[in-house]
């Protein structure tokens, strides 16, 4: 049962921490050594290089208004369900999405209008759309769900919780993220393992590992001790006593901890800056907003990677503003048009670095959102669909099973909350094998995969 799996891996991230912190002894610090990362940056293989992003947007995405069906019939259908809230069939004839492979019954969709820049990523096959995902213990059936006859993922429809489950595939609370276990498995072949999983966006248990500790930087870098960059008071001698006070190691053990942890941070700060400064400034131009600067931010640590002797890297950026139970119309576009841009700018960078090939973003949220509305807007749903793009993508085209375009339809749970027919631990391993991770490790990194007759869906 998912729980258990929970505290399994929270014993196990626990015990190797541990032996970690024993094996390092009282006085030994484990500050990053600036000499042998230049090494093992040395013997990195560019080629070898490989990357992927997390876009997670926050409060739960509109499934229905991002892509919504184009054709007559089926735009005549869930113009019915959603009234004035539906995007007209006239405004989506520029973006509407001719793939590889039909979809059954006629039934075709189109990009948002505010998605247009990401439109030419699609014809030229970088992008791909994960149809009705979301996290599931095993594959379920409306019967089933309704009679409760197989487990269910706790406290569904709950924006906490279920941010948690998508980060983590296990239940809130959960110590690492799938992120993080893949983080885990590449440590030993990255020079500079502290920034293996790295986040631009504040705490995310997605990039938590048994052994992967997450670096956080800001949009703008590093995140400093300002007291450390400019004397306090202008008294280099108050500025030294810091330093020894905060550095210094000692004999209780939770105050030599934090100690180690700071002078890790003090070091992989000045490796950062250094770093950064080192690269050239991207000729690709990204849009002003939170989420474009956090990409941005992300490209530039792709950038320096040769620096930090790395050869696998997982990022985490966000954007929040999804919960749209009102003012769906007022605000949802806008939404859409700072994931468009930013994601376009974002691919066009790692174009320009010769990379596209070797990064891999895709989107994820809370939850979709019923295809029901509530007079302004939606509410919480379970299913949505995702982007997945990149150079190594097998893009323009759909994966998974298009759900009925329906109320209390097939693949409905109530008021057009689609039941996934694809789930997180699918999805996940499909990101986790391109990565590099093997066969034999995607339990550890998505531990429900074995309840799934397929194992890879097939994007990439």
């Amino acid at each position: 049962m998912k729980p258990s799996m929970s505290i399994d891996l929270a014993r196990r991230a626990f015990l190797r921490r541990g032996a970690i912190l024993g094996a390092s002894g009282a006085a030994a610090p484990l500050a990053l050594n600036l000499s042998l990362l230049a090494d093992a940056a040395a013997a990195t293989s560019p080629s070898d290089y490989r990357a992927l992003v997390c876009v997670f947007l926050y409060g739960g995405n509109d499934y229905a208004n991002t892509l919504p069906p184009v054709d007559n019939t089926h735009h005549a259908m869930y113009a019915a369900i959603r009234g004035s809230l539906a995007t007209a069939q006239s405004a989506l004839g520029a973006t509407a999405l001719t793939p590889a492979h039909a979809l059954p019954d006629g039934l075709q969709y189109a990009l948002a209008p505010q998605l247009s820049p990401i439109k030419s990523l699609w014809d030229a096959g970088k992008l791909a759309v994960q149809l009705n995902v979301g996290p599931l213990l095993v594959p379920t059936t409306v019967a089933q769900y309704k009679a409760k006859s197989v487990p269910l993922p706790d406290k569904l429809l709950s924006h906490n919780d279920q941010q948690s489950t998508w980060q983590s595939n296990l239940t809130e609370g959960a110590r690492s993220g799938w992120g993080g276990r893949m983080g885990d498995l590449m440590l030993s072949g990255n020079g500079g393992s502290v920034f293996t999983c790295t986040s631009v966006t504040g705490n995310a248990v997605f990039l938590s590992g048994d052994s992967a500790v997450q670096y956080q930087l800001s949009s703008s870098g590093a995140v400093a001790i300002k007291a450390l960059q400019k004397p306090p008071f202008n008294a280099a001698a108050a500025q030294a006593a810091l330093r020894t006070m905060i550095t210094s190691t000692g004999t209780h053990l939770f105050a030599d901890e934090y100690t180690r942890i700071t002078r890790r941070s003090i070091d992989a700060e000045a490796q950062v800056t250094a770093a950064l400064a080192g690269v050239p400034e991207l000729s690709t131009p990204f849009p002003g907003s939170g989420l474009g600067s956090q990409l941005k931010m992300v490209a530039r640590m792709i950038a320096a990677r040769a620096a930090f002797g790395l050869n696998r890297q997982v990022f985490f950026v966000s954007l929040g503003g999804f919960d749209t139970h009102d003012q769906l119309i007022e605000e949802h576009p806008g939404l859409l048009t700072q994931v468009a841009d930013a994601l376009k700018a974002f691919y066009d960078a790692t174009a320009e670095l010769g990379v596209a090939n070797q990064v891999t973003a895709f989107t994820a949220s809370d939850f979709g959102r019923t295809l029901s509305i509530n007079g302004d807007g939606s509410d919480h749903g379970w299913g949505s669909h995702h982007f997945v793009l990149g150079g190594a993508v097998k893009g323009r085209d759909f994966y998974g099973t298009a759900p009925a375009i329906a109320v209390d339809g097939p693949d409905d749970i109530g008021q057009g909350r689609l039941l996934p027919t694809t789930s997180v631990d699918q999805f996940g391993a499909t990101l986790a094998s391109w990565f590099g991770v093997s066969d034999t490790d995607l339990a550890h990194v998505m531990p429900g995969l074995g309840n799934f007759a397929t194992k890879k869906l097939g994007f990439l």
